[in-house]
This record gives C-alpha cells, sequence and structure tokens, in this order.
C-alpha cells in the first residue's frame, strides 16, 4: 500500500492553465492525459519520482460527470473553485479494501495519446466529496511499465501532505489503525489541521530548486 497520485482540480482558468502553473512550480513537464469516458473527465499528467504523479483533472460536458462518483467529486472541486480534491493510494489486493468499505470497486480506463489503454480498479471516490482528508483506493490493472509517473523522468518527489480532520478516522479508512506510527510511507510527512474542514489543504514538494507547497 502506497500513495499513488494526487488529484487536483482545475480552476476558473481551465484544465490546460491549471496544468502550466502547477507544472511551472514543480519543475516539471506537463503531460495530456486523456480522456475518462466512464467518469466525463480528462486529465494532464505532472510525472513525479519515486512512481508518483499529480493528476490535474476536469469534468468534459458529459452525461457521465453526472452519474459517476469521480465526476462528481471533480465537479464539487472544480465549483469551489479547483484546488486539491483528493490524495490516492494504491493497493495490491482491493478485495480487502471492498470488504472493509462494505463494496465493490468499479472499472476505469483511458486512453492516452501514445495509444495506450489504462485500466484500473477504484473504491471510496464517493467519499471524497465529503471528506477530501481520505484517499481513495486504486489498484492499477495494467502493467507497472505503463503507470502514468514513467511519461517522463522526473526527479521532483512527493514528501509531504497536510490534511484536516480526525487523524484516527484516517488511520481506520486506510486499515492501519492498529499499525505502529510511521509504518505507512515513512518517506512522507503527515500534518493534521485539528478543524472540522475534512479536507487536503496541500501537497509539499521536494523540487530541483528547493521545497514546494502547494
Amino acid at each position: 500500500m502506497r500513495i499513488d497520485h494526487v488529484s487536483y482540480a482545475a480552476g476558473p482558468e481551465g484544465l490546460l492553465a491549471t496544468a502550466e502553473r502547477l507544472a511551472a512550480q514543480l519543475g516539471v513537464t506537463p503531460r495530456d492525459g486523456g480522456v475518462h469516458p466512464r467518469f466525463g473527465t480528462r486529465n494532464i499528467i505532472l510525472p513525479l519520482a519515486e512512481g508518483r504523479y499529480v493528476e490535474i483533472v476536469e469534468c468534459l460536458e458529459h452525461p457521465s460527470s453526472d452519474k459517476a462518483p469521480f465526476g462528481q467529486a471533480v465537479k464539487a472541486a472544480s465549483e469551489r473553485g479547483g484546488g486539491w480534491m483528493a490524495w490516492v493510494v494504491a493497493v495490491s489486493d482491493l478485495a480487502r479494501v471492498e470488504e472493509r468499505l462494505g463494496r465493490q470497486a468499479v472499472d476505469g480506463h483511458r486512453v492516452t495519446p501514445e495509444g495506450t489503454d489504462l485500466q484500473w480498479r477504484q473504491i471510496g471516490i464517493r467519499d471524497v466529496i465529503d471528506h477530501g482528508n481520505l484517499p481513495f483506493f486504486i489498484r492499477w490493472d495494467s502493467p507497472e511499465t505503463q503507470h502514468p509517473s514513467h511519461l517522463e523522468e522526473s526527479a521532483t518527489r512527493l514528501v509531504g501532505l497536510t490534511l484536516g480532520g480526525d487523524v484516527p478516522g484516517v488511520r481506520e479508512w486506510l486499515g492501519i489503525s492498529d499499525a505502529p506510527e510511521g509504518e505507512f510511507e515513512p518517506g512522507v510527512e503527515f500534518g493534521f489541521v485539528e478543524e472540522d474542514d475534512e479536507r487536503l489543504y496541500e501537497v509539499i514538494f521536494e523540487t530541483q530548486q528547493g521545497p514546494v507547497t502547494i
């Protein structure tokens, strides 16, 4: 179990301008990701080091964006002005997460501009709409070599997350309530803001120009 990527909803300036702004801050090259046909969304990828990436995402004028939980989450975040929408945890055994949450994962896929049909299953996005401090979970079905982080080599690392809300609640959601503190993602510093606003406040990166907080 590891942090796979973080999702940022495009603001009023639109997908491309949002991606270019974040890419300039992080010193990376934005790469077109493609369309999520089941979710009514499209994204741009900012590859990071250590097998992670930033996803900038926006809704399309498509019925799927109103029906699919992922499209609903993106739309809600964009209507608030854009910004961090979710952090995403990759797991190898999705059945354990399905059992813990009491529901089934859904299939996702998108065809990249390079012609690759990326496929995965995800669960928990419905909860992100109201509880942005909780991650949703993903299991990649495509080969690891097709992971979005491999679109371009990057030296920029994700090194911290700041979350609002209840720490024990986040640990329970991850299924690590009984695990020693610091065992999950020891290279990522987790900060918590003790407020009722349960969301992902900021993400900290280490770039070649130094630390950057967004």
